[in-house]
């Protein structure tokens, strides 16, 4: 007599829950493709504007999210150009480079480029903003190192002092130093993320600039490789004293990354 539902005795049932694993898997990873698509697609293509290249699976349908600061956002928003002038060339072929026909560091070119961010502050959960100046905050946040950096001298590459730390710009929700505030020799103050900034010591000059310099001791002082003295002036401002918003941000992130490689002709060409 034959038994009714016995299937395992002829299905190998490990082997079928494998492939209905490898299925499921798969799936997810389609799945989890297509929302990696919400943002820069399709892709833009130097064959022409009418050229849509997405992939499979495709872009999927638009979708609203609900952002913590109560506003709103689709994805994909069906920008896909960048509507910015570029105060650039094209190189002599497809591919070169793009060749600057102005200060790039300033306009955002190559190395110093910056993404369109929301013009906000980045918040935390109570809606504060999240990166603000110490001297805004109360006396809870202090620097615990021996060398408070407050008052330290910024030196660019050139070996040339720009200004002082005036100030430090706190992330309150890592508790860690973001940005230095300095204010510049030349008048106004900028940001200085916190990246580009290395603590070093030096010589002690005396006040007449004799030979006495040397018996002075050290000091110490903060040095920025990727630009110029000169430099600390063009640095992109920020609209408020108190908070710097995600732009603001990008901004100046990418005028200092810029200066590696436009701060000076000679960074321009190659090493050997």
């Amino acid at each position: 007599m034959q038994e009714v539902g016995a299937y395992t005795q002829y299905i190998d049932l490990p082997q079928v829950l494998l492939y209905v694993f490898w299925g499921a898997f798969l799936v997810l990873v389609l799945y989890l493709h297509r929302e990696g698509k919400r943002e820069g697609y399709p892709l833009r293509s130097d064959r022409g504007g009418t050229v849509v290249v997405e992939g499979f699976p495709k872009t999927p349908e638009p979708k609203t999210y609900h952002l913590l600061n109560g506003g709103t956002t689709m994805l994909p928003s069906g920008k896909t150009d960048d509507d910015r002038e570029i105060a650039a060339v094209d190189g002599r072929g497809p591919g070169d480079p793009i060749i600057p026909t102005g200060n790039p560091m300033i306009d955002g070119i190559g190395t110093a480029s910056y993404a369109e961010r929301a013009d906000h502050p980045d918040e935390m959960i109570n809606g504060d903003p999240r990166i603000v100046p110490m001297s805004k905050l109360s006396d809870e946040y202090f620097v615990a190192t021996k060398t408070d950096p407050r008052g330290l001298a910024v030196v660019g590459a050139d070996g040339e002092e720009a200004g002082t730390i005036s100030d430090i710009w706190l992330d309150r929700m890592e508790f860690l130093p973001r940005y230095y505030e300095v204010s510049l020799h030349a008048g106004g103050s900028v940001l200085l993320p916190m990246m580009f900034a290395n603590i070093k010591t030096r010589r002690k000059a005396s006040p007449d600039g004799t030979l006495a310099e040397r018996l002075m001791g050290k000091e110490s002082y903060v040095n920025v490789v990727s630009i110029l003295a000169s430099q600390f002036s063009d640095v992109p401002k920020i609209k408020s004293d108190s908070q710097v918003t995600l732009l603001e941000e990008d901004k100046i992130q990418g005028y200092y990354g810029g200066g590696a490689l436009y701060a000076t002709p000679e960074r321009l060409e190659p090493i050997l």
